[in-house]
């Protein structure tokens, strides 16, 4: 099973994302987070189908880090049920994975 992880989270601006990421990446949770602005979400809350602009954070880090990350994420983040979704990276550039497993020791 691979220990290296990619995470996926919404946040409500730019100012978020880089808030929760900068939070990350120094305290050793994340190798590398990734800020995508603008983008469109389309989802069912409480009954209703909503519509909003959101930035996506494409975060880097190792299974071993998910539980200690995800409960930051949750401290920092300012949505009531944030997206916090792990995916494993099957497989990686063997240079990129070192480099995250000397980054996340």
């Amino acid at each position: 099973m691979s220990k290296y992880r990619v995470v996926l989270v919404n946040t409500s601006s730019v100012a978020e994302a880089e808030k929760v990421a900068r939070i990350l990446v120094k305290k050793g949770l994340a190798a590398c987070v990734n800020i995508v602005p603008k983008i469109r979400s389309i989802y069912r809350w409480k009954g209703e189908i909503e519509e909003e602009r959101e930035t996506l954070l494409i975060i880097k880090t190792k299974k071993e880090f998910f539980t200690k990350l995800k409960k930051t994420i949750r401290k920092v983040h300012s949505y009531e049920t944030p997206e916090i979704v792990s995916l494993k990276i099957e497989e990686g550039d063997k240079s990129y994975l070192e480099w995250i497993d000397s980054v996340l020791k």
